[in-house]
């Protein structure tokens, strides 16, 4: 199963603006795809709640994983998401 490592780079983390266009994008995947902070456990990156809940904080490294067809492509384009600030966009 592929996965990446990505620093959060939104100034305030994955709060709600942030946190609902990460969870719109991986939902667009068509994957199952999870989130989870380091040594911590993996939760459903299409649920807004649980992306919520993770707390992850500005400069947090998170790992994604992704499973199926185009899981590599989905990974990118959910890394080049959240290496973005998108409090400032």
């Amino acid at each position: 199963m592929p996965s990446r490592t990505v620093a959060i780079a939104s100034s305030v983390g994955l709060h709600a603006r942030p946190a609902a266009m990460f969870v719109q994008a991986a939902t667009a995947t068509g994957l199952p795809v999870t989130i989870a902070k380091e040594n911590g456990s993996p939760v459903d990156a299409r649920s807004i709640l649980m992306v919520m809940a993770l707390g992850a904080k500005n400069g947090e490294v998170v790992t994604l994983t992704a499973e199926g067809d185009g899981a590599d492509a989905a990974l990118e384009t959910l890394v080049a998401l959240l290496s973005r600030d998108l409090d400032a966009e």
